[in-house]
């Protein structure tokens, strides 16, 4: 048998899409950083096998042309490149969520097939006929599936609470390394909302670690305690090493007294902090970062968001798109 015999050309070369998507689901995970670099490559492939199947397709007939290439990829680029974008516009999606669903689109736009003995996969087909849009719609379906996964483990830890859905809690220790938003308010279950890409930028430009903010969180509150030349806060990214230093003896940075947070009009330089950084912090406002920051110096245990990055139910919805066909559909047919 040879690889012609199992699928066309264009189809082989568009599984060399798999690893690589499988890579930088594993690096988004770990670092929430995907360099836009991984992409081009992909989407230059994309393009020429787009071209590629254009050409088949018009030589097999009308037909053809229309319903097996035509409409599909009309359906990819028409629907699931605008959706990308818009997602991206509006928030939904990062930056490296949108680029693969782009990817995707222009990689994928007909369905491919591939023969593994008497088998041929994918199984169930869809009626939709866009591949890109099965792969979305995949991956959707796991999305749904990760906060019921959630539930599932919180309820049988015993962890009972409106937040089991959406969150799990970790030692305060942890959180430094963590991906997510925090979902803990010291005065209530959930509310905080502080991304923790943004609390790293925090601490690293006070040159603060979280635990020596929780020795003393009466004195840092005041805004007198800001250093006169803060350090560069970087994206917040975990890779960018260890969040604070040991810096300065504590004496040497903050004056007498007890909790004054009443009194003053900064509380912990939240607005400080913004206001000399380039940038939004992804969008914190102080008042989130105070709130944030209170949990922080009084709980031992935060919920946080899962920070599941939907480049991870993309991939999966990719490989079950290749393996299985449409999840969502392909029962029902």
């Amino acid at each position: 048998m040879t690889p012609l015999d199992v699928a066309t050309v264009p189809d082989l070369l568009r599984l060399l899409a798999v690893p690589v998507f499988g890579l930088a689901a594993v690096r988004d995970v770990r670092t929430r950083r995907i360099s836009s670099s991984l992409w081009i490559p992909l989407a230059l492939l994309g393009g020429v096998l787009l071209l590629w199947d254009a050409l088949v397709a018009r030589a097999a007939g009308p037909a053809v042309w229309q319903s097996e290439f035509l409409v599909p990829a009309a359906i990819s680029l028409g629907f699931v490149v605008p959706f990308a974008y818009l997602c991206w516009w509006f928030g939904a999606f990062g930056g490296a969520d949108g680029k693969a669903l782009l990817v995707l689109a222009l990689l994928f736009p007909t369905t491919p097939q591939y023969v593994l003995g008497s088998w041929t996969i994918p199984v169930a087909a869809s009626p939709v006929g866009a591949f890109s849009f099965v792969i979305l719609t995949n991956a959707v379906v796991v999305a749904l599936a990760i906060p019921i996964a959630l539930a599932v483990r919180n309820v049988a830890a015993g962890r009972l609470t409106r937040l089991a859905f959406v969150g799990r809690p970790v030692p305060w220790e942890r959180v430094p390394m963590a991906h997510g938003k925090l979902l803990s308010a010291p005065s209530e279950d959930g509310g905080g909302g502080l991304d923790l890409d943004a609390l790293r930028m925090y601490l690293r430009w006070r040159g603060l670690t979280l635990a020596r903010l929780r020795e003393q969180p009466d004195r840092f509150r005041d805004p007198a305690t800001l250093p006169d030349e803060p350090n560069p806060p970087t994206d917040g990214a975990v890779a960018d090493g260890p969040v604070g230093d040991a810096g300065p003896a504590l004496e040497d940075l903050v004056r007498d007294g007890g909790d004054r947070s009443s009194e003053y009009d900064d509380p912990w330089g939240a607005e400080a902090f913004l206001e000399d950084i380039e940038g939004t912090a992804y969008g914190t406002s102080p008042a989130e970062l105070r709130a944030g920051l209170e949990t922080l110096v009084t709980r031992d245990r935060i919920w946080i968001s899962p920070g599941m990055p939907f480049l991870v139910p993309l991939f999966l919805g990719l490989v079950a798109a290749l393996t299985y066909g449409d999840v969502l559909l392909g029962p029902l047919l």
